[in-house]
C-alpha cells in the first residue's frame, strides 16, 4: 500500500531549505564584516581627521597599520593629508581668535601659527609664551602690522598648510618688531591683538585665553575670598549705590583677574577710524599718559574711569600676581608646582607665584592641569564629535604630556578612540 505524502511536505522542505541558505548568508555576512573591520575603522579615522575620503592606497596603508596593531600610525597616515590642516585645523582653531567665536573668518598670523605648533610637533605650550610666528614663504604681499593680505592671499591661492616649505617658521620679534621678551604666542599675534586688546580695559584677553586655552569661564572660577587690594579704579565699589553687588558679584571675578590683567599694561590695539587697519602697540618707553598725566608706559586705558573709585588700584607697570594660587581656584586651575621662573611657589610669600608682563603670565597659564585637559577636551570634540570620558581624558592629558606637549599626538589617539568596533 502506498502511503500518500502530507500535502505540506513539500513546503516544509523548500521552507527548510530556505531558512538554511538564509542562515549561511547571514554568517557569510558576519564573516566578510569582520574580516571588513579593519578597512572600516581605517576608513573612518581618515574621514575624521582630514574630513575628506582617502585613495584607495592611502586607505590601504591604513588598513595595514591597523591590522599590524598600530592604529595610531593609520592616524598619521590620515595627518598627511593637506586638509587636516587647511579644514580641520583651520576650523578648530579660528574661533579661538574672535569673540564672536565663530568659524567663518579668514586665515591669521594667530591661526596660521598655531597650525605651524601643531604641525611640526612644537611644545603646545609655546602658543602662550613663545617668540615664534608661522608666515608663507615667498608669498606676497609679504606680513604686514597693519594688514591681514598676506595671510588671506595664502589662503586664496590654497596653499597647503602642511608643507613646510610653504609655511615656515620664525619669530614675532624679527618680523613684527615686538621685543622678544614683550611677545607671548599667539596673544600677540596681530589677529589676536585686534580682537582682545582693542578698547576696553584689556580684561577681554584674559578672559577670552581662560575660556580658549583653559576651558574656564569667569563665571565658573568666581573667589569672593580672595583680597581686593589690586581691584583697578574704574570698578566701583557700590554698583547702583548698593556695595553688596560689588562684594557677592564683582569682587569673585576682580580680586583675581585684575591682578593678572596687570601683566598687558603695556599692550594696546592702535586705530585711527578702520580697527582692521590697526595695528598692535606695545609701549617699549614711558610717555605722558593722558589719563594721569604721570611718565609711564602703563597704556592710557588701565587708568581711565579712575574716578569710579579713587582708593582703588592705580596700576604703575605690567608686575602680575596670582592671587588663585590659593582657595578653591587652586584645584579647578591645577597650577603647576613652580613658578615661570623656576622658583618652587611654595618658597613665595603666601604661595602666590609673580611676573612681569605678558609671557611669564603665559607660561604660567600654560602650565596648569587645565591647559593640558582643555587641548584633550577640544580635540575630542573636532574628532569624535563628543567629549572624552573620564579614562581617555585622564590617558590623552598623560600622553599630551609625555610627548611633550605635541597636540597631534591627540588628535591620533581621538581618532583611534572613536574609531568604531
Amino acid at each position: 500500500m502506498q502511503i500518500a505524502k502530507h500535502p505540506n511536505a513539500r513546503f516544509r522542505g523548500r521552507r527548510l531549505a530556505c531558512l538554511l541558505t538564509a542562515v549561511s548568508l547571514v554568517f557569510t555576512s558576519l564573516a566578510a564584516t569582520a574580516a571588513d573591520l579593519e578597512r572600516r575603522q581605517a576608513k573612518r579615522i581618515h574621514d575624521r581627521i582630514a574630513g575628506v575620503p582617502p585613495t584607495n592606497a592611502v586607505l590601504d596603508d591604513m588598513e595595514a597599520a591597523i591590522v599590524a596593531g598600530n592604529p595610531e600610525a593609520a592616524a598619521d597616515i590620515a595627518m598627511q593629508n593637506p586638509a587636516f590642516y587647511s579644514v580641520t585645523l583651520k576650523n578648530f582653531i579660528t574661533p579661538w581668535t574672535n569673540e564672536e567665536q565663530t568659524v567663518f573668518a579668514p586665515l591669521n598670523d594667530y591661526t596660521a601659527t598655531v597650525i605651524g605648533i601643531i604641525r611640526d610637533d612644537i611644545d603646545f605650550r609655546q602658543i602662550l609664551s613663545g617668540d615664534i610666528l608661522y608666515v608663507g614663504n615667498n608669498v606676497t604681499p609679504a606680513y604686514s602690522n597693519a594688514s591681514n593680505a598676506h595671510y588671506e592671499a595664502i589662503e586664496n591661492a590654497h596653499l597647503n598648510l602642511g608643507d613646510t616649505n610653504v609655511l615656515v617658521q620664525t619669530t614675532q620679534s624679527s618680523v613684527t618688531g615686538l621685543p622678544a621678551s614683550a611677545t607671548a604666542g599667539v596673544l600677540t599675534t596681530r589677529a589676536a591683538a585686534r580682537a582682545y586688546f582693542i578698547d576696553g580695559t584689556n580684561r577681554a584677553m584674559f578672559n577670552f585665553t581662560l575660556i580658549n586655552h583653559l576651558c574656564l569661564d569667569l563665571n565658573a572660577i568666581k573667589d569672593n575670598s580672595r583680597p581686593s587690594d589690586r581691584i583697578r579704579r574704574d570698578v566701583t565699589r557700590s554698583p547702583g549705590g548698593d556695595s553688596r553687588i560689588f562684594m557677592n558679584a564683582c569682587l569673585g571675578c576682580h580680586a583675581g583677574m585684575d591682578p593678572m590683567v596687570q601683566a598687558y599694561a603695556y599692550y594696546d590695539w592702535n586705530y585711527t577710524t578702520d580697527p582692521d587697519a590697526g595695528m598692535l602697540d606695545f609701549n617699549v618707553n614711558p610717555e605722558i599718559n593722558g589719563a594721569s598725566g604721570e611718565n609711564t608706559r602703563v597704556q592710557t586705558k588701565y587708568h581711565i574711569n579712575e574716578n569710579n573709585f579713587k582708593w582703588g588700584y592705580h596700576t604703575p607697570d605690567d608686575h602680575w600676581t596670582n592671587y588663585w594660587r590659593r582657595g578653591p581656584n587652586r584645584n579647578r586651575f591645577g597650577w603647576s608646582p613652580t613658578c615661570p621662573d623656576g622658583s618652587l611657589a611654595d618658597s613665595h610669600p603666601h604661595g602666590l607665584c609673580e611676573g612681569n608682563g605678558a609671557k611669564s603670565l603665559g607660561q604660567e597659564l600654560a602650565n596648569t592641569e587645565a591647559f593640558a585637559s582643555c587641548q584633550v577636551e577640544k580635540v575630542y570634540k573636532t574628532v569624535c564629535f563628543r567629549p572624552p570620558s573620564n579614562t581617555e581624558l585622564s590617558n590623552a592629558v598623560a600622553e599630551f604630556k609625555s610627548s611633550g606637549y605635541h597636540l597631534k599626538r591627540v588628535f591620533a589617539r581621538a581618532a583611534v578612540d572613536c574609531m568604531g568596533n
